[in-house]
């Protein structure tokens, strides 16, 4: 699967009338999730949620409006959250297991096979339901052209703080077969560098938020000013110059996600063309986050998106990708295997034991490739077990987001 976007061109009745597919496509979304809270006694799984989206369709007017097909995609949407929660519930996962909640502000609506028609030089797609969205312009440098109607699974309209997009789901074989390089490598996720390799290079941490920090915090502080709180009180919608303020400050925060995403998509790109075999951390991100003193360096890092387009990447090109366990990985001497305890401001190790200094990060980075190797011959590419990121594609994130949008230069 790959996800292809183009932006959308149209006129405001119709910018106005995706906001409206998108608000009845939170509305059925919500509707089948209170839907199973109030029937604990039946059986309610995948399949009923569907034949309730056509009773929500004969008692709403509104939602009799969207497409069929685009109300069986929110009551999917209802249902893996469902799923996901039985599914920590029999993993016995610590901690809380994820219990479905109400949505209040979807960014999206998804159609499947029907509803939407793209034109013959397919520059333009047309949907055909009732909400009057009507024929809309693609722009973007992709070309649909190369691929069958039948081979797009589904079309996403997406909000964003600058414009609407549209992402089209194609079912399509992604790999392609490169030369070997007979090369493996260990990488180390850091903060001072964001990895550092088991060959000694490093590459530093671009911190995206950190530079743009300054002008953030005067875009919110002008949002801020003009908020009347009297408004909210009398619950009457805040002022257009709220909302101006608001959409430049979303903008500024979009700018800055999407530097972070094309930085890790290219370095990731960069070491899977260098390398047969990558070997990095398999880190918890959602917990190191807690910590109040780094949570911002961490976040502002995007592991989670680099590792989500390494193992993209390492698919695409038949690349062995391995997640392995973390633990003690900065400790160990990577020469002679003992351990040497180390606090997070000592960047220097220095081996009692063998006389072995190298820096931490590329210590641990050997320690990784060294595990690495010792994994990947038992348990397969995937240590953890897990489906790995680049799955995600196939069914498109809840809120807009795909982890495989390539640029047309990959």
């Amino acid at each position: 699967m790959i996800v292809y976007e183009f932006k959308l061109k149209g006129k405001y009745k119709q910018y106005q009338a995706i906001d409206e597919a998108i608000r009845t496509s939170q509305f059925i979304q919500n509707k089948c999730l209170r839907y199973w809270m109030d029937n604990p006694d039946i059986k309610v799984d995948k399949y009923a949620l569907n034949k309730y989206c056509a009773v929500l369709a004969a008692e709403f007017p509104f939602a009799n409006e969207l497409n069929s097909m685009a109300r069986q995609s929110a009551a999917e949407r209802s249902w893996s959250a469902i799923a996901r929660f039985y599914h920590n519930c029999k993993k016995r996962i610590k901690g809380k297991k994820g219990f479905p909640t109400f949505k209040k502000n979807c960014r999206s609506v998804e159609y499947k096979s029907s509803g939407w028609k793209l034109s013959e030089t397919r520059k333009a797609i047309t949907f055909s339901d009732q909400k009057g969205i009507g024929t809309l312009k693609l722009k973007g440098t992709y070309d649909l052209n190369c691929y069958d109607i039948k081979q797009i699974k589904r079309v996403r309209l997406v909000r964003r703080a600058d414009g609407y997009y549209a992402q089209f789901v194609i079912s399509v074989d992604v790999k392609i077969e490169t030369q070997p390089t007979n090369q493996a490598v260990g990488i180390d996720l850091g903060l001072k560098y964001f990895i550092a390799d088991s060959q000694g290079h490093v590459e530093s941490s671009p911190q995206f938020y950190r530079r743009a920090e300054k002008q953030l915090n005067r875009a919110n502080r002008k949002k801020s000013k003009k908020f009347s709180r009297e408004r909210k009180k009398a619950k009457v919608k805040q002022s257009n110059n709220y909302h101006k303020a608001r959409n430049r400050y979303a903008r500024k925060h979009l700018r800055v996600s999407r530097q972070r995403k094309e930085y890790c998509k290219r370095l990731a790109y960069s070491v899977i063309q260098s390398n047969d075999l990558v070997g990095y951390e398999d880190l918890n991100v959602k917990g190191l986050v807690r910590n109040r003193h780094l949570a911002k360096s961490i976040s502002d890092a995007g592991w989670y998106t680099f590792r989500s387009w390494l193992e993209y990447f390492g698919h695409k090109y038949g690349k062995v990708t391995v997640a392995v366990p973390p633990h003690n990985t900065s400790q160990k001497c990577s020469s002679c295997g003992e351990k040497v305890k180390k606090s997070l401001s000592t960047r220097t190790h220095v081996c009692p034991y063998c006389g072995y200094v190298e820096d931490r990060d590329i210590n641990a980075a050997i320690n990784i490739l060294k595990l690495g190797l010792s994994t990947v011959g038992h348990t397969g590419t995937y240590a953890t077990g897990d489906l790995p990121s680049w799955a995600v594609g196939a069914s498109l994130l809840s809120n807009g987001e795909s982890v495989n949008v390539e640029s047309p230069r990959l």
